[in-house]
């Protein structure tokens, strides 16, 4: 697994600039956020395509919003915590309801942010988003992966909820061979003695701790849930079915994300034991992201221990 790469903000900013090129329909909007988004570049050489309504997210949504009435492909970008919190009206009635062909970047998502504390923690967004009907929430995994998000984005004509984190992050994906498909789960690893469910920056630590249990004769199927609506119900049955126990890891509270879906889905079709690894019901603590992460449970090691106590 190559460990050279860079941030998915990145991946998708770049990618954006790429296409942008070739096609004068794609717009950013930002709210004075092009360095923490990675638009900088975007800005200089499509000036026409690029729009900066300073700090007022509310405003970047609801001039997004009117751009895709226009017949414009726009990319609203900017940091998790306040697009999924301060503009949350704006993004329920002018994107959701109103059916507008926005996608959201929402940047440095999670615990990215890590020493500025709860304030700029964005771990209610998968909950809250995922019950506006017509919203869609995917989360990549590796700049790769990223990529195509992107590249499959572009004439989607569905409003959409995209969180990245902020810094690098190992690939997943070790080449461009790999499928991607909105709504399409990828199995990473196979496996029927239990399943490891990961999105986004999780998916790396379920797929490091799938090989740890490997070496000790345990095999684990290791899914990668980048979109979490529409979620992959069939993969997660298949995986109740199969493999008897399963484990969702997030970076996120423990309500309502990932854990809640598979949750949802199981109990109604096909009942099996579910832990449920994320932000328990407090404020998170200040630090590392990693040094969260490590602190919840939710790296590679922590997973590992989980899955080796549930499965005794």
């Amino acid at each position: 697994m190559s460990k050279q790469t860079i941030p998915c903000r990145q991946s998708f900013t770049e990618t954006l600039l790429e296409l942008g090129k070739k096609d004068k329909d794609i717009v950013a909007v930002t709210s004075d956020a092009r360095g923490s988004v990675t638009l900088t570049d975007f800005a200089k050489e499509l000036p026409e395509q690029f729009v900066e309504v300073g700090i007022a997210e509310q405003n970047a949504v609801g001039v997004s919003a009117g751009l895709a009435m226009a017949g414009k492909k726009v990319f609203v970008c900017g940091p998790a915590c306040f697009y999924v919190a301060r503009s949350l009206e704006q993004v329920k009635v002018d994107l959701a309801y109103s059916k507008n062909n926005v996608k959201i970047l929402g940047v440095s998502g999670g615990v990215s942010y890590g020493a500025l504390g709860a304030t700029h923690h964005s771990l209610h967004d998968i909950a809250v988003l995922r019950t506006f009907p017509g919203m869609e929430v995917i989360l990549p995994c590796d700049a790769r992966q990223t990529r195509k998000l992107v590249e499959a984005l572009v004439n989607y004509a569905h409003p959409v909820y995209v969180r990245v984190g902020r810094n690098a992050v190992p690939d997943v994906y070790e080449n461009e061979s790999f499928d991607f498909e909105i709504g399409k789960a990828n199995t990473l690893m196979d496996g029927n003695d239990i399943t490891l469910i990961g999105t986004g920056e999780t998916v790396y630590h379920c797929y490091e701790a799938g090989k740890k249990l490997k070496e000790q004769g345990i095999h684990a199927r290791v899914i990668d849930m980048h979109t979490l609506k529409p979620a992959d119900t069939e993969a997660i049955l298949k995986a109740a079915r199969e493999t008897g126990k399963i484990i969702t890891v997030e970076e996120h509270s423990i309500y309502g994300g990932l854990g809640a879906i598979v949750a949802e889905t199981v109990v109604q079709h096909h009942p099996v034991p579910v832990k449920i690894l994320g932000i328990p019901n407090e404020n998170a603590i200040h630090g590392k992201p990693l040094e969260i992460f490590r602190h919840y449970g939710i790296d590679t090691e922590g997973i590992y221990k989980t899955a080796i106590e549930f499965l005794s």
